[in-house]
Order: C-alpha cells, then sequence, then structure tokens
C-alpha cells in the first residue's frame, strides 16, 4: 500500500474494527502467499489454493480501501 493509506490505517486501526479485521485479513493472506512463493514447485491443488488467496488478497485490500474512503 501506499504511504498516505498507511498513515489513514496506522490513525484509525484502533478505533474502527471493520477496518482492523480486514487489514488482519490482508497481513494473513499475504503470510500465506509468501509460503507458497518460497516453494519451488506447487501440486495443482496448491496453485488452486495460491490462486484463491490472490484474490481474497485483493478483496481484502479493496475492503480496506473502501474504509479508508470515508476517513479521507
Amino acid at each position: 500500500m501506499e504511504k498516505p493509506e498507511e498513515l489513514l490505517i496506522a490513525k484509525y486501526i484502533h478505533q474502527d474494527d471493520e477496518l482492523r479485521k480486514s487489514v488482519e485479513e490482508h497481513r494473513n493472506f499475504e503470510a500465506a502467499l509468501e509460503n507458497f512463493n518460497k516453494r519451488l514447485y506447487l501440486t495443482p491443488g496448491e496453485e488452486m489454493e495460491k490462486k484463491k488467496l490472490q484474490k481474497l488478497k485483493l478483496l481484502s485490500k479493496d475492503k480496506i480501501f473502501q474504509i479508508l474512503t470515508k476517513y479521507r
């Protein structure tokens, strides 16, 4: 995320439960994807799981941006 968004998140994360939950989800998806990216080879099932996590991560990022619009 860009610096302005990070500043808004830092400012409002303790006040907004929905924002906090979305940021935690995003970070969890990012960590799970990092585990997949460390592997040299993925099974077809793991590839599908990785794609699913990428989509969920993107959705959580979109939700974070949607929440942040009310603070701008």
